[in-house]
């Protein structure tokens, strides 16, 4: 197609600058857990490899969110949601580091994950005869097959959306219509057995046959969460004026709720189904956070991470006001760790609960290795938007976007 220019937006957003604060805020905050995640591994190799699993996948999940948003946008052809499309594409910016990092994991994979040990081979069948998927070289192999992918289309799909912020030219838009359906039908499969080969063969024996689906729906709910705050956090500093308008928070506060809704449908789905059939082989998992204070943690989940954020979320007014929604936000952020958290921890030392006592532990080796990505991603994401247009200044649809009103 020719170049365009009739599409511009009616404003220009601002420049975004990192401001001292910030960059003080991210080089702590990974300098320091670096720190205590080396001083983890030196005093509790396993718990340090926990944690560094549970940090992992909560900030990957973050990166891969982004990604997915933008790509639903651009099947949808969705007009709405252009001016804050590009806070999603910078959360993407993170996928390189967790690249690194998934490779940093395979250094504390005998730490995490019982199928790697000869010994547990020899004595449990069940496992054994998984070993066809369960062995080292497979698990490595589609690591780098799945962030091979990922980081390719968020190559393809953000680059397109940047280099047209230049050229102007519509041909990237239409062109990525095409591969974002491509990128949902390979992320469908990937992430499913990503979650698969990360989290759920933490526990070998056991299986859920919607556990994908669950671990997509935290996916989404907090990926929401952080696109919801970025936006926020541009409109107050005036940045993106006329550009991004509480109506395009309503709908941000819309996809929040629905995948509030949508996360406590599947887990209980995942629960019900389990209960009911009663298999040992399924059980398990609900019984080992049935122990001690684990129990607390299960009940937190359904009252903080559903019950609150739906109720909180419910009215109209809720969705259109920043504080709200900030807050909302920054409650699923925080029990999507703990969730993360309840689901890696039972594990911990091959399930032998007899160190801790079978009981929820938070301390410094945990903080430390979020503080570690999350330094990192905070890092990522404001050198993103601080080096681009904090919208898509040339896309066709911008016009729509500039005049996007919500009625319901």
């Amino acid at each position: 197609m020719a170049q365009s220019s009739t599409h511009a937006v009616h404003a220009s957003p601002g420049q975004y600058t990192p401001s001292p604060r910030t960059k003080t805020a991210y080089a702590v905050a990974m300098f320091l857990g670096l720190v205590l995640f080396a001083a983890a591994l030196s005093t509790d190799k396993a718990r340090a490899w926990h944690s560094f699993l549970v940090s992992f996948f909560f900030f990957t999940n973050l990166g891969l969110g982004g990604l997915f948003f933008a790509a639903i946008q651009h099947t949808s052809k969705a007009g709405w949601s252009v001016n804050v499309r590009r806070f999603a594409e910078s959360m993407t910016s993170f996928l390189p580091f967790a690249a690194i990092g998934a490779l940093v994991l395979l250094f504390g994979a005998t730490s995490l994950y019982t199928w790697l040990d000869p010994k547990e081979l020899a004595e449990n069948a069940l496992v054994r005869g998984k070993s066809a998927y369960l062995n080292m070289t497979f698990f490595v192999i589609r690591l780098v097959v799945f962030f091979g992918a990922w980081l390719l289309f968020q190559r393809v799909i953000v680059g397109r959306s940047l280099k047209q912020d230049k050229d102007g030219d519509e041909s990237h838009t239409v062109k990525n219509v095409g591969t974002s359906v491509a990128f949902l039908l390979i992320f469908a499969l990937s992430y499913s057995l990503f979650t698969v080969d990360t989290t759920m063969s933490l526990q070998p024996e056991w299986y859920s046959t919607i556990w994908g689906i669950y671990c997509f729906s935290g996916l989404f709910q907090s990926s929401m969460a952080v696109l919801t705050i970025i936006a926020v956090t541009m409109m107050r500093k005036g940045l993106v004026r006329g550009l991004v308008s509480n109506d395009h928070l309503h709908d941000l506060g819309k996809f929040l709720k629905g995948f509030t809704v949508f996360y406590a449908y599947i887990g209980f789905s995942q629960f019900l189904l389990i209960w009911y059939a009663n298999l040992p082989e399924e059980t398990i998992f609900y019984i080992a956070r049935s122990n001690g204070t684990w129990m607390a943690v299960t009940f937190s989940l359904l009252i903080f991470k559903f019950a609150v954020p739906f109720l909180m979320l419910l009215p109209k007014a809720a969705k259109r006001n920043p504080a709200v929604l900030v807050t909302v936000s920054c409650l699923i952020l925080f029990m999507q760790y703990i969730d993360l958290h309840w689901i890696v921890y039972p594990n911990l030392v091959n399930g032998d609960f007899d160190k801790y006592g079978g009981n929820f532990i938070l301390s410094w080796p945990e903080v430390g290795t979020f503080l570690m990505f999350g330094g990192v991603f905070l890092w990522s994401v404001t050198n993103f938007l601080s080096k681009n247009p904090l919208v898509p200044v040339k896309d066709p649809r911008s016009e729509e976007s500039c005049h996007h009103h919500v009625t319901y």
